[in-house]
């Protein structure tokens, strides 16, 4: 009798679930036919929310402006129909505005087809663009379903109707995703990715990272073609704002050619601009530019155009067939197209090329080569050369007090031989940021100036060990206590100094891996400290024992003394391998941006 009353039990508990099943990740796929959710109650009756668009009248591959607003809500689930059989399949497919509270959904065959919520967060609105196929249907309507809380909601609250007109197809570029039919008309769209197959064959490519490929979203991409008296450029990069590439005779920016493929409201234009300083860009009203293209697809903004090798009618175009250093940034546009600062280091070609000279497929880096070599020689310093003297200084004189080494003891020379490097490294790259500067960074936040105060520590460490008294005399103590003060100083600001530095645009390691990563080099160090500070602390315990019960004591200190000493170099083999290996991480992040 338990039985059937434990299964009837199963089948309504299953019963319940599967009825009260909701969407809080907006993954609502099952309810792309009837666009209920599955929250266990009917919908409301009157609606408090409305669909607005910017638009009545569309075209295929028009971009129509679509938003849902009202009162607070948690989820919703927008589509567009043939207005004249609202149970036919999504027409068309989105284009997000604002990925962090929506994302698009594939409803049957058509992909990106719905809009829902990617969390319950409450929202006062939402706008998404649709993009009209190629066979929509005279007549389509956009419909929503509401969640404002899981009992209330409201299903396919009814949106406006808009229908295609009898005119012509435009030729205007238009927005579209990478299922968006395309016609012959638009003849200003490029209907398919950038490739790299000419590249250091018939055109000149840059890429970064090197030898990637330029449809993909993480590749950015700069190829120029000589065409007879003309060069066409085509330039790729994820992007929500602007792309753009200069043409400078230095590496810094100003008195430079520059080029923009601007991203506003999902229109993208093309324009030229001379930077002056470092200034923001001013468009050029009048465009030199011919046979204009691009293409908006999943984010990745991409543009081609032709200009003139030589154009002397515009004095601020430089000549193509000359060297130059080229910069490709991004960046963020704000209201009215105006064209904020890159939020990351330009990348920069290493040296002067000429573009119409002999095809190459080089790559560039995001970071100078002096930045570079100023946090590698900062990693080499603080994470092995000073962490490592330090552990030898603190644990390792009772192990290595009766071996010498030209006349001191093989901890201190092993210590002070660690410590010097410490200083030069330190020394060298402390100058490199002025030298690739010329002078102080006052864009750099606290980094610089925690970096002098290191470096004042770091030369001070040295010039007082100069004058340290003798092992018995008075003031030793005190000379301890203020050695090991300056030194842990120095090293805590050190490394407060390096996690500021590798978020920094001249450098910027990928992020959040560098700040992990630091994270764990500093627990390894302090867990090896701590590590020996309680091994010590059992030695001595394990010595006042063997001295207390007083039985071959000479014997029982030696091999406790030498279980000991073992053990440290064991724990140092191991510290100095982990050392070496976090060194080996930062330096190839390095090498890589």
């Amino acid at each position: 009798m338990e039985l059937p009353g434990l299964a009837f039990a199963v089948w309504m508990f299953t019963s319940f679930y599967v009825s009260v099943d909701g969407y809080p990740n907006g993954k609502v796929r099952e309810a792309c036919t009837s666009m209920i959710p599955r929250h266990g109650s009917s919908p409301q009756r009157s609606p408090e929310h409305i669909i607005t668009v910017n638009g009545t009248e569309f075209k295929p591959g028009d971009n129509i402006e679509v938003q849902l607003s009202g009162p607070d809500f948690e989820g919703f689930f927008i589509q567009a129909r043939d207005a004249e059989d609202l149970d036919s399949p999504a027409v068309g497919s989105f284009v997000l505005v604002d990925q962090r509270h929506s994302q698009l959904l594939t409803c049957g065959r058509t992909k990106n087809s719905a809009v829902s919520h990617t969390s319950k967060t409450k929202k006062k609105g939402v706008k998404v663009y649709w993009i009209a196929p190629g066979d929509a249907p005279k007549h389509v309507q956009f419909l929503a379903t509401v969640v404002k809380k899981y009992k209330t909601f409201w299903v396919k609250i009814p949106g406006p109707v808009v229908s295609q007109p009898i005119a012509p197809f435009s030729t205007t570029p238009l927005y579209t995703t990478s299922e968006a039919v395309l016609t012959s008309h638009l003849v200003s769209f490029l209907t398919k990715p950038f490739n790299a197959s000419g590249c250091g064959n018939t055109k000149f490519c840059i890429r970064n990272p090197s030898n990637c490929d330029p449809g993909s979203a993480s590749c950015f991409f700069l190829s120029f073609q000589q065409e007879k008296s003309s060069v066409l450029i085509e330039m790729s990069g994820a992007s929500e704002g602007y792309l753009a590439f200069a043409l400078s005779y230095d590496q810094w920016m100003g008195d430079d050619d520059a080029y923009l493929c601007v991203n506003e409201d999902h229109h993208v234009s093309v324009s030229t601009a001379y930077l002056e300083g470092r200034r923001p860009p001013v468009l050029d009203s009048k465009n030199a530019l011919e046979d204009v293209s691009w293409r908006l697809v999943d984010g990745v903004l991409q543009c081609s155009f032709r200009r003139s090798i030589h154009l002397p009618a515009y004095k601020q175009r430089f000549n193509m067939d000359a060297s130059y250093y080229i910069f490709l940034a991004d960046g963020e546009v704000g209201e009215g197209g105006s064209i904020y600062k890159h939020h990351r280091q330009p990348l920069i070609t290493s040296g002067m090329y000429n573009v119409t000279s002999i095809p190459q497929d080089i790559g560039g880096s995001r970071s100078p080569r002096l930045i570079k070599a100023h946090g590698a020689l900062m990693f080499v310093a603080w994470i092995t050369t000073a962490s490592i003297a330090v552990i030898i200084a603190r644990f390792f004189k009772p192990v290595w007090c009766h071996s010498f080494l030209f006349g001191k003891e093989i901890w201190f020379q092993v210590h002070r031989m660690l410590m010097l490097t410490t200083v030069m490294l330190t020394s060298i790259s402390f100058v490199l940021p002025f030298i690739y500067r010329g002078g102080w960074s006052k864009q750099a936040g606290f980094h610089p100036y925690l970096g002098c105060s290191v470096m004042a520590l770091t030369i001070f460490q040295p010039l007082m060990a100069g004058f340290r008294p003798s092992p018995h005399a008075p003031r030793r103590q005190l000379f301890n206590w203020f050695h090991w003060s300056i030194g842990t100083t120095a090293r805590i600001l050190a490394v407060v100094t390096m996690f500021l530095g590798m978020d920094l645009p001249a450098l910027d390691l990928p992020d959040p891996w560098d700040t992990y990563t630091m994270i764990g080099f500093v627990a390894w160090h302090v867990g090896v400290d701590v590590l020996l500070e309680i091994h010590s602390y059992c030695l001595i315990r394990k010595v006042e024992l063997i001295e207390d019960d007083r039985v071959q004591i000479l014997q029982s200190l030696t091999s406790a003394e030498a279980e000991g000493h073992l053990f440290k170099q064991i724990v140092l083999t191991i510290y100095v391998c982990g050392n070496v290996v976090f060194l080996i991480v930062f330096l190839a992040a390095i090498n890589q941006i």
